[in-house]
């Protein structure tokens, strides 16, 4: 039970920390201002937009080691019962 409340806790928290994305970094910002509002969200759609395939790399990755985990869990749990 304490899990799910941990878990539950993390994703609220992700998700009002995450209001906006802004993917720019200080150098990012600096230029983008200097292009003007069209081309700076441009910039910082193209951003977002390479960082999503290694996120969802290691999401995925995170995902099938914590179903594997499940299974061990589950398996060690059906050995001492």
């Amino acid at each position: 039970m304490k899990k799910k409340g941990l878990y539950l806790f993390l994703v609220i928290f992700l998700v009002l920390a995450v209001q906006s994305l802004n993917a720019q970094c200080s150098i990012c910002t600096k230029t983008a201002s200097q292009l003007g509002e069209g081309p700076a969200k441009a910039l910082n759609s193209a951003i977002v937009y390479l960082a999503f395939a290694p996120i969802a790399i290691i999401g995925f990755i995170g995902f099938r080691w914590w179903k594997k985990e499940q299974t061990i869990i589950a398996a060690e749990e059906g050995r001492n019962s």
